[in-house]
């Protein structure tokens, strides 16, 4: 391996380094804790190393929340495969719900900290995670709608948004609101779900008896 190739691998292990502190900082004590000062005591370089391979704390921010949504997708993807319809938009429902509990700070990094962190994970319409995380979801409503089980006046797209918008709710308000009543967060999923496919039905017509 050649000096220049050495140098490279050094400055990447460095940058992985950097990454995974800041994780583990974010992790244990919130993103507010997080400065690139405290971040270089934690890694033992002196901050304007850090700037080297870093703009600002933001610029770290930014890649956790790329590495946190890629997380989601990761634990998307396999609930997707399920063939079945309604199944799989149940197993999608807990899987993201879990992903939320389970990883609480890497949630709030990605969804509830900054919006323009988050805003900056769906420029990439083809390659970015936020945008594959969400057409997981439009291709659950679609195989729904293809089966009949979804409103036929509304777009796979508007559903999955409408569907996405209800699992976050009940993520952000176990997670901001833990004395909200008492219902776990799993059983309310479950319950968006059946609201998802059996509220989409129109009501039949009871015949009024005399």
């Amino acid at each position: 391996m050649g000096s220049a190739e050495r140098k490279e691998r050094q400055r990447a292990e460095l940058r992985e380094q950097i990454l995974q502190v800041a994780r583990d900082i974010v992790m244990k004590e919130g993103f507010g804790a997080l400065s690139m000062r405290k971040l270089a005591d934690a890694v033992e370089y002196a901050p304007a190393t850090l700037y080297l391979h870093f703009e600002n704390r933001d610029a770290i921010a930014r890649e956790l929340c790329v590495r946190g949504f890629q997380e989601l997708l990761a634990v998307l993807e396999p609930a997707a495969a399920c063939e079945e319809p309604v199944e799989r938009l149940s197993r999608l429902a807990a899987a993201y719900v879990a992903f939320g509990l389970k990883q609480p700070e890497t949630y709030r990094l990605v969804f509830m900290e900054d919006p323009k962190l988050s805003a900056d994970l769906f420029q990439d319409q083809d390659e970015g995670a936020g945008p594959k995380s969400f057409a997981v979801l439009v291709r659950a409503f679609e195989a729904l709608k293809a089966a009949g089980q979804a409103l036929e006046d509304t777009t796979p797209v508007r559903l999955a948004e409408v569907f996405w918008a209800g699992l976050h709710g009940i993520v952000s308000l176990k997670l901001t609101c833990s004395g909200f009543q008492g219902t776990p967060a799993e059983v309310l999923a479950q319950t968006l779900v059946t609201s998802s496919v059996h509220g989409s039905k129109p009501a039949r017509a009871t015949r009024r008896t005399r």
